[in-house]
């Protein structure tokens, strides 16, 4: 008899409820903070024990709807965005696009070799330089549909943006939101140490672009290999790819036109301006009535489209909501930080190789609890940095560690990201984290060997 796992649904009550648990057997604990340079950061030397705040029925049963709040603008930017598609779609440019791809797939070895190379690496340059994270989530929509017509599956269309925009975040060499913040609270100078940052990048995109072209390869060949073969075949029929001679008109040059021009903005803005989700949901709002008005969609034509997109992505809202849920729990029983504080001691290590390579270990285990780059980095560089001294390890080094330990990222269910988008996938998280088990190992081993050369140069 074979093992039902449950949904992803489930799977993520069921955490809230363990962390819950949790609450009544971890002591509260608190690190005080103190304000530098606009900063509240954490004094490394005042951890002290306070009164613990146990999470009962009632506040697991209150989580939802207060993750719910919290992740507010990543929930509205989802369902504003998935409306703007669905109005894209509505004008059928992005499927005349889709269908040249796939043209120019079939009779040109050259676009078979170059589609997964290059546009993993357009992402994974998005996380590297400035950021890309949130913004990733609309391109699923995009890619899950080309990689079905390329003869790929839904894994592969959701891994080209998600994988290449989250192995760019982790092995950033210009981030902001990681490393900028890091280097700025470690006291080494910002963006230093950009070359061997360089290095980790180029090899962990490259690593990424292999595996991702090995399993597409493999999934071409024999369809039903696919995890997602069933959902797949769903989906093709309820979106038979076209055919025909159909060609991108005047009409569909405009609308994607108005895309691309979008994308641009989007960069410009989170480069230059500081832009977050509000001034993008507007970009991508503003894209769906310019597209709406080339396209003459009518009033009523739209507002359905948009309405429908809003529709499909409503469960992908409820999963981020009790993703952001568990963050909550924690927090709110304050244990976070005596987690943090019990895993300090486990940095000692007779090498420091050995210590950067517990350091990383450590940055993994509270990114499940932690997602944001900027905020990770504001609660444990404060103490990894000192930290650092005392075993050996230079600063430089903490900081890749840190960097490093997001790799995990694409694998937790707790992460709004990870599972906004494969709700948006229609992927069921213990059906994705099956496959990226391999790659998961995979970059453990890549991150554990690319901690060695800083420490043996002393990387400063």
């Amino acid at each position: 008899m074979r093992l039902r796992l449950p949904n992803t649904f489930v799977l993520l009550f069921a955490i809230l409820a363990l962390i819950a648990l949790a609450t009544w057997f971890v002591p509260g604990g608190k690190y005080d903070t103190h304000l530098v340079g606009g900063k509240q950061l954490v004094d490394p030397a005042s951890f002290h024990y306070v009164a613990s705040n146990p999470q009962g029925l009632v506040a697991l049963l209150k989580a939802p709807i207060k993750g719910f709040v919290e992740a507010a603008l990543i929930i509205g930017f989802v369902l504003i965005v998935g409306g703007a598609f669905a109005v894209l779609q509505r004008t059928e440019a992005i499927d005349t696009l889709i269908r040249s791809i796939v043209r120019a797939h079939e009779h040109s070895p050259v676009v078979r070799a170059a589609i997964i190379p290059v546009f993993v690496t357009m992402f994974s340059l998005g996380g590297a330089t400035f950021g890309m994270n949130e913004e990733v989530i609309p391109f699923v929509l995009v890619f899950v549909p080309l990689a079905l017509a390329l003869g790929y599956d839904s894994v592969v269309g959701v891994s080209i943006p998600f994988l290449g925009s989250q192995v760019g975040f982790a092995a950033a060499f210009l981030n902001p939101f990681n490393v900028g913040i890091a280097q700025g609270i470690a006291g080494v100078p910002v963006f230093s140490g950009t070359l061997y940052r360089l290095v980790v990048w180029t090899v962990a995109t490259a690593v990424t672009i292999a595996f991702l072209m090995w399993y597409a390869a493999r999934v071409k060949s024999n369809p039903a290999t696919s995890p997602t073969f069933v959902l797949d075949q769903t989906r093709r029929k309820e979106q038979p790819p076209a055919v025909g001679e159909d060609r991108i008109t005047g009409r569909h040059a405009a609308v994607l036109s108005v895309f691309a021009l979008t994308l641009c903005a989007m960069v410009v803005g989170v480069v230059r301006f500081n832009w977050f989700i509000e001034e993008i949901a507007a970009l991508f709002l503003a894209m769906a009535i310019m597209a709406g008005l080339i396209a003459r969609l009518g009033t009523d034509s739209w507002v359905g489209a948009f309405m429908q997109g809003v529709k499909d992505l409503a469960p992908t809202a409820l999963v981020i909501a009790l993703a952001r849920g568990t963050m909550v729990i924690a927090r709110d029983a304050q244990i976070i930080d005596t987690m943090l504080h019990a895993l300090m001691p486990l940095v000692q290590s007779i090498h420091p190789v050995f210590a950067a390579q517990k350091m990383f270990l450590i940055q993994s285990v509270i990114n499940f609890f932690i997602h944001s780059g900027s905020g990770q980095a504001a609660l444990t560089m404060p103490i990894m940095a000192p930290l650092a001294d005392l075993v050996g390890v230079t600063r430089q080094t903490a900081i890749l560690a840190f960097q490093l330990g997001e790799l995990s990222t694409p694998m937790i269910p707790t992460s709004g990201i990870t599972v906004g988008v494969l709700a948006l996938a229609r992927i069921p998280w213990l059906t994705w984290a099956r496959w990226m088990i391999p790659l998961q190992l995979i970059y453990l081993v890549l991150a554990l060997a690319l901690l060695v050369p800083p420490c043996l140069m002393e990387w400063n």
